[in-house]
């Protein structure tokens, strides 16, 4: 069945396969919802589950992540088409001062395979293209920083958030090596994830 297939080819990060399964999915009359919830979304599900059971490693994660990319590349127009509304909308960044973003593109990957609509701000992000992110209309912002040097920005711009009125408004999430748990409540975000795939599951539990 091309949903199985679909599946499987996303957890073992066959991404021509997954293209050609998802049109064929189509041509067999299978909703693009369907074809989204139960093969892509329910793959990087179980590709998290088997990255926090240390199963999956970064590497294989990417190339999971990556096929499934592929898979909604073939499926984003159908999609639009019946108007299937995303899980919820997500803007994200390395903050300003750090270059790091191979965690963030990995996050923006999982969230994006949980069927989210992920706005990648970049790296060296300022406190007002985070603020600027909120005015447009987005429910979460995710902040990361792999450098000590750079963590006080996330400080910084969720100041500014409150300075400028938006703070109530917006969902925070932060992450990155060396950021923790108490850091994060100490400037006050919504949310910390010590992982990219915890990260998809903490930012659904915002949004709801």
């Amino acid at each position: 069945m091309d949903l199985e297939s679909i599946y499987q080819n996303v957890i073992t990060g066959q991404a021509p396969a997954v293209q050609e399964k998802v049109r064929s999915a189509i041509e067999a009359g299978i909703s693009p919802e369907t074809i989204l919830k139960q093969g892509l979304i329910k793959a990087m599900d179980e590709v998290g589950r088997l990255f926090e059971a240390g199963e999956y490693y970064v590497p294989e994660m990417l190339v999971a992540a990556r096929a499934m990319q592929a898979g909604l590349q073939v499926l984003k127009p159908y999609l639009a088409d019946q108007e299937v509304h995303s899980a919820g909308k997500i803007a994200i960044g390395t903050v300003k001062g750090d270059l790091h973003d191979i965690g963030k593109n990995l996050v923006g990957m999982m969230l994006e395979g949980a069927g989210f609509e992920v706005v990648d701000l970049g790296v060296d992000v300022t406190a007002e293209s985070f603020a600027r992110a909120v005015e447009s209309g987005v429910q979460v912002i995710g902040m990361s920083a792999l450098l000590t040097t750079t963590m006080g920005n996330m400080q910084r711009t969720i100041d500014h958030l409150v300075e400028k009125g938006l703070r109530e408004r917006i969902k925070v999430i932060v992450g990155g090596a060396p950021v923790t748990d108490e850091y994060a409540r100490q400037i006050g975000a919504d949310a910390y994830a010590p992982d990219v795939s915890s990260a998809a599951r903490a930012v659904r539990q915002l949004v709801q």
